[in-house]
């Protein structure tokens, strides 16, 4: 930008913290074409004088020096449709709120060098930031869910009755899944005391009545290609189609635990030993005689949680077993009340409404119940169950002529990660030039070879056919703020193949994964990125005459946004972008770039700091922060009154792990006596909004340690924190104790070079 603007607020508590006109002075001596100071720029009076001076002066960049960009963002929006670039520093909340002169250690002058500093970090950052073209790219609006179990059947009603077409597809020759064989499911609606009809049959109906829903039964899918919005998919079948839909729902569902593999509870020593699943079937029938010898049982027993929360076997709960089984014993007493029904339990879990149907199911069905932990089940006539730590006593025995077993949910999923390491690790054992290596990889793909094979999607993507999932094989996904997300951008999980759930949750998770698959379609309509950059139309652009294929990128986006050719070379996907900003962090010759945000102009913020001499005794902190948890945190310390050290200079940015090494290099020889990191946490509990941004940015750094020592530099001029955005109480003292610790280090040797 040539031509910029630099606008002081002073309402809010500014003008009284700070000297305005050395603020505004220090502006002028970057050459602004024009200077403005208002009491509310916020206001329409404010928003007005910023119009009259980009009219008058020609303005092509806006410099905001107000609040935080998290607040006032309607009152500042149509400025950003106006003047190619604007660009927000938040005077408010990094100086003026947590550095009034009044506060303990801090005077006006400290504060209004911060103001100063970070004006012309701002101006810096402008000056750097391109107009932005948003893509204009084709479109497809229909909707491919995958899977026809009440999840994909709600999906496909959801999205065809937001106006988009629809495909629905079902590997099976029947609509429903699993459910649809079930004669009822547990209450949804008051009094919720006793089973319901099965929905799924209506649904089905439904479905197959809508003139927007395409249905291909017998169906698998052999590619999908391209990005959201232009997904090019072949299908098998009875004939081999071809179509281009623009977002995906995957509700493949989930498929009961191998009762094989609990071979203490007896499965296949007995006949009469059956799995819930099976016992649905013999509901189904109306029939409850005993597979053994056709008669009919005198008592029933079900086992709960049988390979559920269990080392040995599935670790989780799988939701769904308590809740069914009350039903099935509902429906054994609808069948014949002279059977006995004993339900024995680790802990029943009916949560919310459920509990009603707890107790309709206990006073109707007068069921016997017992905790108990199932050490063996015998077959010797009447099946005998071996119970300990049981309400009836330890080490007892409660008899049964049918047992059934309440097996967990596994969900019908493939992690495409470990299919893609699987291949990769074949490779290397076939040509790699290393025996070492050979060695290991043979090792490694022996270990995966069991996902061979187990693809659904079939995506052509570099890190992996399909959804990378969880260490349970649930596809991946922000748990937190993003619940229907997955890893791979317009693809989107619901129902048991997401996370373990009854049918009520399923069909909410259907209706929610749909809406943000439509939601998906209509911000690539407008070149807009999906969750957390919601709306950004900005993109990175990769010049790619420099580009050295080390691959870094390719293998570090955690969202699979960039494939690569035969020779490893880069090939984007706009579409698929998260805007996060890793692949900039991850480029060692740094030639990716967004309009709006790049290593460069990351840097000449850095340079714009000015650096005091040492004996000024003023040290200065850079601090890159989060976007995503740290800045919402220190800034809401702010807004509670906090203060912290004046020394520190912010600097916001999409993610840690954009962070590229040579923003450390610079603030190092500028002579920034420390540089502090503070982003999301990270590992199997992560918050991280990019998934693996942190812990990325966290490996990257591992090295810069030797680098500094060899530079006679401390390695604790660096250091890395993780914190959520709930912690905002902490961050203060992070900043402070750094200030402590650098200060005891000494100045920066570098500094004044």
């Amino acid at each position: 930008m040539d031509k910029l603007g630099v606008f002081l607020c002073t309402g809010c508590g500014i003008g009284d913290a700070l000297n305005a006109d050395e603020v505004i002075a220090a502006a002028n001596e970057k050459g602004c074409a024009a200077t403005l100071t208002h009491g509310c720029l916020c206001a329409p009076e404010g928003i007005d004088a910023i119009r009259a001076s980009v009219s008058e002066n020609g303005l092509d960049g806006l410099l905001l020096a107000a609040c935080s960009d998290r607040a006032k963002a309607n009152e500042f929006a149509t400025l950003k449709d106006e003047v190619p670039a604007v660009f927000r520093t938040a005077i408010r909340e990094h100086c003026t709120w947590s550095h009034p002169a009044e506060a303990e250690g801090q005077n006006a002058e400290d504060t209004t060098m911060l103001a100063q500093d970070l004006v012309r970090m701002g101006l810096a950052r402008l000056a750097g930031m391109k107009a932005i073209v948003p893509l204009d790219l084709e479109i497809d609006e229909t909707v491919m869910v995958v899977g026809s179990g009440r999840a994909g059947l709600e999906a496909a009603i959801t999205a065809a009755g937001l106006g988009h077409p629809v495909v629905l597809i079902e590997e099976d020759s029947k609509l429903g899944g699993h459910l649809a064989g079930q004669v009822s499911i547990a209450p949804e609606e008051p009094p919720y005391d006793a089973p319901v009809p099965n929905p799924v049959p209506g649904l089905v109906a439904k479905v197959q009545a809508n003139g927007r829903i395409q249905i291909l039964t017998d169906t698998v899918i052999r590619t999908i290609n391209g990005q959201p919005g232009q997904f090019k998919v072949v299908f098998d079948g009875p004939e081999t189609v071809e179509m281009t839909v623009g977002a995906i729902v995957q509700a493949t569902g989930a498929r009961p635990y191998d009762a094989k593999n609990l071979g203490h509870l007896g499965y296949g020593d007995s006949a009469d030993i059956v799995t819930s699943a099976e016992f649905e079937a013999m509901l189904a029938a109306g029939s409850l005689a005993r597979p053994s010898d056709g008669r009919k049982p005198e008592r029933i027993a079900f086992i709960q949680c049988a390979g559920s929360r269990d080392e040995n076997h599935l670790k989780y709960c799988s939701s769904e077993c308590c809740v069914n089984t009350l039903r099935q014993v509902a429906e054994v007493k609808k069948l014949d009340p002279s059977v006995e029904s004993a339900v024995i339990y680790k802990d029943i879990r009916t949560p919310g409404h459920m509990e009603h149907f707890f107790v309709g199911v206990q006073k109707s069905a007068e069921m016997m119940m017992t905790r108990g932990d199932v050490d063996k089940i015998e077959a010797n006539g009447k099946l005998n169950i071996h119970l300990s730590n049981s309400l009836l006593g330890d080490k007892v025995q409660v008899q049964a002529d049918l047992v059934v077993l309440a097996v967990g949910m596994v969900p019908q999923s493939a992690d495409g990660e470990l299919i893609r390491e699987l291949i990769d690790s074949r490779h290397q054992a076939e040509h790699s030039e290393s025996s070492q290596v050979r060695e290991k990889s043979a090792i490694r793909a022996e270990e995966l070879k069991g996902h061979e094979g187990t693809e659904i999607l079939h995506l052509n993507y570099r890190q992996g056919p399909d959804l990378p999932t969880l260490k349970y094989g649930f596809p991946d996904s922000h748990f937190i703020c993003f619940p229907y997300e997955t890893r791979r951008t317009g693809v989107y999980a619901a129902g048991t193949v997401h996370a373990p759930m009854d049918s009520a949750q399923a069909s909410e998770d259907g209706l929610g994964a749909a809406m943000k698959a439509v939601q998906c379609i209509e911000m690539a309509k407008r070149g807009e990125a999906v969750h957390p950059r919601a709306g950004d139309r900005a993109y990175p652009d990769f010049f790619l005459q420099r580009c050295t294929q080390c691959k870094r990128c390719t293998e570090e986006c955690p969202f699979g946004t960039i494939n690569e050719d035969a020779k490893g070379t880069p090939e984007f996907n706009p579409l698929r972008c998260r805007r996060c900003g890793i692949c900039m962090g991850a480029c060692p010759e740094r030639i990716i770039s967004f309009q709006d945000y790049s290593v460069h102009m990351v840097a000449e913020m850095i340079k714009a700091m000015e650096i005091p001499d040492e004996e000024d005794e003023k040290p200065r902190i850079l601090a890159l922060m989060c976007e995503n948890d740290a800045v919402p945190a220190i800034e809401a310390a702010a807004a509670n009154g906090a203060t912290w050290n004046p020394w520190t200079r912010i600097i916001p940015i999409r993610c840690l792990g954009s962070t590229n090494i040579v923003w450390i290099a610079e603030a190092l020889s500028a002579g920034v006596d420390g540089v502090i990191l503070i982003g999301c946490k990270y590992g199997d509990d992560y918050q991280c909004h990019y998934v693996r941004g942190s812990e990325l940015a966290n490996t990257r750094l591992g090295n810069v340690g030797e680098t500094l020592q060899r530079l006679a530099l401390e390695p604790e001029r660096i250091k890395v924190v993780e914190l959520s955005h709930d912690e905002f109480d902490r961050v203060p003292t992070v900043l402070d104790e750094f200030a402590a610790e650098l200060d005891e280090m000494g100045p920066n040797p570098l500094k004044g070079f």
